[in-house]
């Protein structure tokens, strides 16, 4: 299949290339730099920071499988790719933005018992309680994008064009002329079912803890609250916006390159800034990455 060349323009091949590049080292090695820091020191070891070592690990895998090969259709002259490749792609692009809902949507359920069953917090969020919440946001995940990249397999295909950078579901589909009814049907009960969750789980978490901290009004635990809350609040902010600038884009069809730009950037910005944000709004954290530094690159 052939990846539209319309995305990209000669003049800006290789700044774009290395732009691109830069990008991807620094989200590789500050996402594998914050799950080192975290796997190594023992007293990083809580639920808070074993659950966000999911999100990192998402990032990671998300973007690995878009970008080295994006940046080789940049330089290259043929920008081709086999079917095969493009479900692997679209796969793992999908479960990308529906693994990204889920662990945010766990962390969110984290902070809530933190900060409103503060004294029930080490019996509820045990080893266990983790792992289960981990599994549960990649499994469902897993399912929701087996069924949506499923029922675009089973069509036949009568085209070999794709209007966009990568692969995704939707540019899956639009190569058959089947009825894709189903797919169109499946496809917005999947995004109306991930954004209800992420909004409604994390909203309602949210607000609960907004109740507490008013009805209490206790200034450390209002304290307590904002450091622990800031953090994981702007990460899905950031999420939601690229999120929703790749929907309302793909509505228009009229702005090809916006909406190519947009969902590079769905991929590109939330994974360059959830270690830095994350690694910056958390004390704990941010103290063990400055000693790290420290000890390891700046030795004298």
């Amino acid at each position: 299949m052939d990846i539209s060349k319309s995305w990209t323009l000669k003049k800006i091949k290789y700044p774009l290339f290395f732009s691109l590049l830069l990008v991807y080292c620094s989200l590789v090695l500050s996402n594998v730099g914050v799950l080192l820091v975290i796997f190594s020191d023992r007293s990083l070891h809580q639920p808070m920071y074993l659950l966000f070592c999911n999100l990192p690990l998402n990032d990671l895998m998300g973007n690995t499988v878009l970008l080295p090969r994006l940046m080789m259709h940049i330089v290259s002259g043929e920008r081709y790719i086999s079917y095969q490749q493009c479900v692997v792609q679209a796969f793992h692009s999908h479960t990308f933005g529906s693994a990204s809902h889920m662990i945010l949507i766990i962390m969110a359920i984290d902070r809530y018992i933190a900060i409103c069953h503060p004294l029930r917090y080490s019996t509820i969020m045990t080893s266990r309680t983790v792992t289960g919440l981990s599994v549960a946001a990649w499994g469902i995940s897993l399912v929701l994008v087996s069924i949506l990249i499923g029922l675009t397999v089973r069509l036949s295909r009568c085209r070999n064009v794709i209007q966009n950078a990568y692969c995704d579901n939707a540019s899956l589909f639009k190569l058959s002329c089947d009825d894709v009814s189903i797919n169109n049907i499946y496809g917005l009960f999947f995004t109306v079912l991930l954004f209800c969750c992420s909004i409604g789980g994390i909203g309602i978490t949210y607000i609960r803890i907004a109740l507490l901290c008013w009805i209490k009004k206790n200034k450390e635990l209002n304290r307590r609250a904002v450091q622990t809350c800031a953090s994981h609040l702007v990460l899905y902010l950031i999420m939601m916006c690229t999120g929703f600038l790749t929907i309302i884009l793909h509505r228009f069809p009229e702005y090809p390159y916006l909406r190519q730009i947009a969902y590079v950037l769905f991929h590109v910005v939330p994974a360059s800034l959830n270690p830095v944000i994350y690694g910056l709004q958390t004390k704990s954290l941010r103290d063990k990455i400055m000693y790290y530094v420290r000890r390891k690159v700046l030795p004298n």
